[in-house]
């Protein structure tokens, strides 16, 4: 071999070699953990919106998939159907700040749902490398819904009255079949959360509600709920790495989880209690957050565990 300069790669490129591979060697035994296991991610928010963003999450599912892993994506889109609606000039109807989902809502829904954005992450997924499948819960009678009931409590009286929100739905039964064959052909399926009832009607359902009914059917590894939070924030707004099901009632009884999180939370209880061994609540829009929180020792948000 000639001695000569040109033929000598830089010094300065050996560290990095070397950080790479001792990061590839530290994967390893959360690759062994994970193999063969299914993974749920729920992947919404404004970071479905970020196209570096978005490209960082194909990725992420597909080295998911080339390492052994099984990863059933589901996904949202609220905003995009806001906006088609505003397009349409369809006028939303909120009640108690949850809109209501009347026929001509429902349409819209699961056009953008199981149509546009449902093949853009396909189509994303694909450029990638990985082969994506997209679906919704009325595909194979996937998932079969029921109208949602919401209760809201008067402040005052404290008295509880019904919410009447139209075609909105809640999971109701969940049958693997399409799901087990597509992932035993190496697939992955990418999930819209429309899902249609007894009636034979189409019904729209909350995208963390769906995952978490998937997540327990498939009695999953892990439910990762990608969001716009870090994950679940004590009272000082520091994020809390751990809980348990009973530390989430606790914080919940006592004011610490309000709001849009408490949801989020009750839909991780329920995917616990289904027999998913951990859930995790994280920042979506931190770049590679799935791999960080799987394949490394540093989580990127709450892990949530029966016990």
């Amino acid at each position: 071999m000639s001695d000569s300069g040109a033929d000598k790669q830089p010094d300065v490129q050996l560290p990095n070699v070397h950080v790479r591979a001792e990061v590839l060697v530290q994967a390893l035994p959360h690759m062994q953990r994970y193999d063969e296991e299914v993974v749920v991610i729920k992947y919404g928010g404004h970071a479905m919106g970020d196209r570096a963003a978005a490209e960082d999450f194909a990725e992420d599912i597909v080295l998911l998939e080339q390492s052994g892993l099984k990863p059933v994506v589901v996904h949202g889109g609220g905003p995009q159907i806001g906006r088609m609606l505003d397009r349409l000039g369809i006028k939303s109807e909120f009640r108690e700040g949850l809109r209501v989902t009347d026929e001509a809502t429902v349409e819209v829904v699961e056009m953008v749902l199981a149509g546009s954005i449902n093949k853009q992450i396909v189509g994303w997924i694909s450029a990638e490398g990985g082969k994506a499948i997209g679906l919704c819960g009325k595909d194979g009678n996937m998932v079969r819904a029921r109208r949602a009931a919401r209760t809201v409590t008067d402040p005052d009286s404290h008295i509880e009255r019904h919410v009447d929100l139209g075609l909105v739905g809640e999971p109701e039964h969940v049958d693997r079949t399409v799901l087990d064959a597509v992932l035993k052909a190496e697939l992955i399926p990418v999930l819209a959360p429309v899902a249609v009832g007894a009636d034979n009607q189409t019904y729209n359902v909350n995208a963390d509600t769906f995952a978490g009914a998937i997540a327990g059917a498939m009695r999953a590894k892990r439910l990762l709920l990608l969001t716009d939070v870090p994950g679940v924030l004590d009272k000082n707004k520091k994020l809390i790495p751990e809980l348990s099901i009973e530390d989430c009632r606790r914080l919940i009884a006592d004011g610490t989880i309000t709001a849009g999180m408490i949801p989020k939370i009750e839909t991780c209880i329920y995917a616990l209690e289904q027999g998913v061994e951990a859930v995790v609540i994280l920042d979506g829009k931190v770049p590679h957050a799935v791999l960080l929180e799987l394949f490394t020792d540093y989580g990127a948000g709450t892990l949530i565990r029966r016990s």
